[in-house]
Order: structure tokens, then sequence, then C-alpha cells
């Protein structure tokens, strides 16, 4: 019975790949003949005696992963883990990944799971688990892999980006959070930094609860929105949390095949609307859902966003259940940010670049590298965009300015000034380690002002 089904899928699948060929129905079935004649060639001649059910699932995953990075098959095990991700708790290292050139990469580490505190970094090449080679292994295999009771332990084999020999990382599995919003005061006058590592069900309303509470300490005067290191999530979430901040106009919009316009999602005036001054922190970790948000607040002109160029993710996945209870994560169309420009393979360009320094005392132990990006991965999807836009001649458009470290470095703390009453203590070593954020401030400090002089 599972064979006849999975043929089935096979069969719906193909057939949609023959029609956009514009292939005749005669071509059709000459395809299918070979598909078949392979099919029993396998399952007649291999040396070893392989279930049929085991050569459709090949099938099938070797189908969905020519296609681009993020299309798989999921088996019963990789959906229910896939749904854990963003509504249960589940134990693993907590990372994310995709592919690049048939191997494993680290899109981006979540903030303070096991893999955060071991030292992995968006960029890594991960060259085994436990022993066993990801070459060829597809990302979904390889969470199911790295993922085991908590309390136990799992061996990456790590490539960094500019090292010459793999290192081998030991991790103890634990519960990874599914806290996804963190909220603290920048400084006394009332500047808060609100950082988002993932977009769970619950990050909307985790996030109004973290301003609402943080307000009742203090009138908040601005927020630094850091989503650095957020590899995404849901896309409803990614939409009402780009809502809290806006009152009106477009979002995002879905396009599918052909560039026709699918869904486009609005924002909508709300009592919870937050409208105090915004800097968006992003960088090469920044992605999907967290680069919709980012786009939004930069096309509708309600935060700078300040760092480095995002990921450039904006691909969108529907995950089909399947009836035996596995399903298939298709790649059905590209986001678009309100102004029409399209996140994927591209990223968002911050309005101000700012590269991440390495403090002086940890710059042995943590060597800069360019991280990859989606527009570097084997089989992404193009952009679409008409034409290479010139780095240059944009940037010049934009007003990109590449911020002076050093500059910054000396605002950042003030050894006279009083103690603050509303920042703790570990606040205050953040921001000396973190030129990024130590700008955020100093930007998100200096907004109402702009304002005003923009308004004369």
């Amino acid at each position: 019975m599972h064979l006849i089904k999975r043929t089935a899928l096979v069969c719906v699948l193909l057939g949609l790949g023959f029609l956009a060929l514009g292939n005749t129905s005669a071509g059709k079935y000459d395809y299918m003949k070979r598909f078949t004649k392979v099919f029993d060639l396998v399952r007649d001649e291999y040396v070893r005696d392989i279930p049929n059910e085991d050569l459709m699932d090949g099938a099938v995953k070797g189908m969905l992963q020519s296609l681009d990075p993020h299309s798989a098959f999921l088996s019963k095990n990789e959906f229910k883990e896939m749904r854990e991700t963003t509504t249960g708790e589940f134990f693993g290292v907590g990372i994310e990944l995709s592919t690049e050139n048939n191997q494993l990469i680290v899109v981006s580490p979540i903030e303070d799971t096991p893999a955060f505190k071991a030292g992995v970094k968006s960029g890594d090449l991960i060259l085994a688990v436990d022993g066993q080679p990801t070459q060829d292994m597809s990302s979904q295999e390889a969470v199911s892999k790295i993922r085991g009771p908590k309390g136990s332990e799992v061996e990456l084999l790590i490539l960094h980006k500019d090292s010459k020999k793999p290192q081998e990382i030991k991790i103890i599995r634990d519960a990874i959070p599914l806290i996804s919003v963190k909220s603290r005061f920048l400084d006394e006058d009332g500047f808060l930094w609100v950082r988002l590592t993932r977009f769970s069900e619950r990050t909307t309303e985790e996030l109004l609860e973290g301003i609402k509470n943080m307000s009742k300490k203090a009138p908040i005067k601005g927020i630094v929105l850091d989503l650095r290191n957020n590899p995404g999530g849901l896309l409803n979430q990614a939409v009402s949390v780009s809502d809290v901040f806006l009152k009106r106009d477009s979002i995002v919009s879905i396009r599918g095949r052909g560039g026709k316009v699918a869904q486009n999602f609005e924002a909508k005036a709300n009592a919870t609307d937050v409208v105090c001054p915004m800097v968006v922190l992003i960088n090469s970790g920044t992605a999907s859902a967290s680069e919709i948000v980012a786009g939004a607040l930069q096309d509708q002109s309600r935060a700078v966003v300040l760092g480095e160029r995002s990921f450039g993710k904006g691909s969108v996945q529907n995950v089909i259940p399947l009836e035996d209870g596995s399903a298939v994560k298709l790649t059905i169309a590209l986001y678009y940010t309100p102004k029409g420009r399209s996140i994927q393979a591209e990223g968002i360009e911050p309005d101000i670049v700012v590269p991440f320094e390495v403090p002086s005392e940890d710059a042995a132990k943590l060597p800069r590298f360019n991280s990859p990006r989606e527009k570097d991965l084997s089989r992404h999807i193009e952009n679409g965009s008409k034409g290479k836009i010139d780095k240059d001649k944009a940037d010049s458009e934009k007003g990109t300015v590449v911020a002076n470290k050093n500059a910054t470095d000396k605002n950042a703390t003030d050894k006279n000034a009083p103690e603050p009453k509303l920042v703790e203590e570990e606040t205050q070593t953040y921001l000396t380690k973190d030129n990024q954020l130590r700008m955020g401030l100093q930007m998100v400090r200096g907004l109402p002002k702009i304002t005003e002089i923009r308004a004369k």
C-alpha cells in the first residue's frame, strides 16, 4: 500500500515537471518508463535486497534535494522533529543547518544552546556526526542524528571557514529553549535591547509581554531590535512581529511561479503598536523570517538597519503532510519586501554597514571570516531581478555608511558616569565587547533628533 502511495506521489511530481517543460503526453510516459526501468533494475539486480519502500523513499528524496537547498522529503520522525522545533520542547545542540555543495553548513547557532556555548559559528562546515561523514547527507537527516536524549553526547567534526584542519567538538545535548525573546535596558535613559533568537509559535506574545514588563520599570525611549544570528522560523510570527512596530501598509508579499502575487500581508493599527525610535541589527546569520522583519521595517522607514548583509534566504517552503505520516517540504514562492525587493540570494543590505569587530583580547581565539550566504549554496534559487545591481552605485544611492570603530569606542563607556539603575552588570559587558550593539545604542539615541531635523 505504501508503495502505491509513493508511486502516485512520484508520478504527480514528475508530471508537474513535464508540464512545466511543455512535454507531450507521450513524453511523460517515456520518462516514467525510464524511472520504472531503473526501479526494476535496482530491485532485481542490486547486490543487496532493498525494500520497495526504501527505494521509493530514496527516489523521492533525490528528486526534492535536486531542486534547491530547502526542498526535502521528511520521514515520519523528521516531520515530527520539525514540528517540535516550533511548538514543543526537544533535545539537541541548537543549530540551524543548510547545505552547500553537498556539505552541511551552519546557518546560525541558536543563542544560549549547547552549540552556541561550545563555539559553533555561522558558516562552519560539519564534516561528520559521531564519526559518520555528512557528505550528501540532507540537513534534515543531520538534524535527526544530532538530536538525542538530554545529557547524551554527540561529536561533531567541524571545519571553520579560515581553518585548514577540522576540529572535533564534543557537545552534551540539552533541552533547546523555545523562549525566543530577551529584553534588557542598555542604559538608564530607557533605551531597550530586544533580542529575537528565532520565530516560534509564541514569539509575538513573548515580545509584547517583554515590552510591557520593561515599560513598567521605566518609559521606553527607543529600541535596538537585535536579529543577528536569528535563523528564522514561522512566517505568521514574522508578520505579527512586524505588525507590532508598523501601523499600516505592506509587510511582505509572496510571489509564486511566473512572479504572480500569491499573498500580500498588510500591517493593521493595533492598541499594542510600539511607536518609539528603532534600530535593527542584522548579520550574515540573519535569515528567512528575520529578514522579512528587517526588510519591512527598512522599506517602511520605520527603523534604521545596522550591521552586515543578511543571509538571503527569501524562499517560501510549504510543508505538505502525506497520509503515512511523512511530509514533503517544497519551495513554492519567493518573499518580497514592501518595495518589491526579493530577499532571495541577495539578503538585506543595512543602511549603515558596521562589520563586527572581535575584541582585541579575543582576536586570537575568534578568527574573522566571511560567512557564506544563500547565494553561495549549491542549487540556490536565483533572485530573478533583471540585471546585476552595481554594488558601489547602490551603496552610494542608499547612503551606506561604513562606521568608524574608533569613533564608537570613544563613547562606549564613561567611567565617571553614575552607575545605571536599570542596567545589569552583564549588559555593560556586552556593550564593551559588541561594537555593533554600541553603535545601535548610539544611533537610536540620535534618531529623534534626526527626525526633527528632517521635519524642518
